[in-house]
């Protein structure tokens, strides 16, 4: 199972292909889930995406103030240019403090048990993007 999971790692990072600000091209084969998505982005368990934006979830409470709302950033930006931004926002913007999602390596400050992992699977990110883009 390891090995398995190690070849999907590694074929999902080869297919970060990056062409300007986008990952045009889906880490995955399979289709972003939406409701999953939603379930990651609002969740306080693996994305933890309102602790610093803001969004339309008026039964959220406690979102934050600290990123751009969510609905008013992603009105810019292509499906391609969603996902950079999950994979790894400090490619575009190394001030950024938002986590690289799919990136584990030339990270600062992580702890031993999580070196070399990512903090969501290829699916979840395209599960995210599938959300996302229904927000837009």
């Amino acid at each position: 199972m390891a090995g398995c999971l190690g070849l999907a790692f590694a074929l999902a990072a080869a297919s970060q292909t990056w062409e300007g600000d986008e990952i045009k091209r889906p880490l995955t084969d399979r289709p972003g889930d939406v409701q999953r998505g939603k379930s990651i982005v609002l969740g306080r368990q693996l994305g933890f995406c309102l602790l610093c934006h803001s969004g339309p979830f008026p039964d959220e409470r406690f979102q934050g103030n600290l990123a751009p709302d969510l609905k008013q950033s992603l009105v810019r930006l292509s499906e391609g240019q969603i996902r950079a931004r999950l994979v790894d926002p400090s490619k575009l913007n190394p001030e950024t403090i938002m986590p690289s999602y799919f990136k584990s390596d030339h990270l600062k400050g992580v702890a031993s048990p999580y070196l070399g992992k990512t903090i969501l699977t290829a699916q979840e990110i395209e599960d995210v993007v599938a959300f996302l883009i229904t927000i837009k």
